[in-house]
């Protein structure tokens, strides 16, 4: 008998539901992949020139590079499970539109805030002796992170994208960005075009941000708008606004 053997129909019945599985299979892993990717560069560039970053700097002038560049990757660990998880929370109790939104908004006020960049207290810039410089790095790293653009900024990416992959990408684009800098630093003699980097680093902010207000708000109406507008207004006011001189 020269028929169709019976495991090849058994096949060929099924293959569209094995189609089905590896089609979903793929768009998750690509899904979970363009989120690792996405919270790597983003806190990547919100990095640049912020206080977190030169309090790195500064700390790789007085310990080895790799134990400031260890102790850094494991406060950011710890610090960014929360961040991640309180944007998963977030984004897991509102609407999708307004999440995307406000997220816009969000990133728009963090390029204001790249713009202006940061500057780092006295105990901050000083080397300490007699505390493991390990745990030394680590706890100061930990504490210049609490309420930083850059926990804001992960807060703000696990608001629309899977927990573990922003937890991880933002991490590593932390690590990333703060090694490169510490290396070009020291070679560079710290000569690094800072204004430059941050004019850069910014409008990549504001197109996502101008993305996300698009694509979360297309459906709002003109008074949404013109509020979200006034805040950003307001926002850029406050981060670009010249302290005032001190009266003699």
């Amino acid at each position: 008998m020269h028929g169709i053997p019976f495991s090849l129909l058994h096949m060929h019945r099924d293959s569209p539901i094995l189609v089905m599985k590896i089609y979903m299979a793929f768009t998750h892993h690509s899904y979970v992949m363009d989120a690792f990717w996405l919270s790597l560069v983003m806190i990547f560039l919100a990095e640049l020139g912020d206080k977190t970053q030169l309090v790195a700097l500064t700390l790789a002038t007085c310990y080895n590079t790799g134990v400031v560049l260890w102790g850094i990757f494991l406060a950011t660990l710890a610090v960014h499970v929360f961040s991640a998880g309180i944007g998963w929370f977030i984004g897991g109790s509102l609407p999708l539109d307004w999440i995307k939104f406000a997220a816009g908004i969000a990133f728009i006020a963090f390029g204001f805030w790249t713009l202006r960049g940061d500057s780092i207290d006295g105990d901050e810039s000083s080397c300490k002796s007699g505390i493991n410089p390990f745990w030394l790095v680590f706890s100061t790293f930990f504490m210049a992170e609490l309420g930083d653009k850059t926990m804001l900024s992960t807060i703000t990416l696990a608001s629309t994208n899977p927990f573990l992959p922003v937890w991880l990408g933002s991490t590593l684009g932390m690590v990333i960005s703060d090694g490169l800098a510490i290396i070009a630093g020291k070679m560079l003699g710290a000569k690094l075009p800072e204004k430059t980097i941050k004019i850069g680093a910014s409008a990549i902010f504001f197109l996502f941000g101008i993305f996300s207000m698009i694509d979360g708000g297309g459906r709002f109406g003109l008074v949404i708008w013109g509020g979200a507008a006034a805040v950003i207004a307001l926002t850029g006011y406050i981060f670009l606004r010249k302290p005032s001189s001190a009266a003699s």
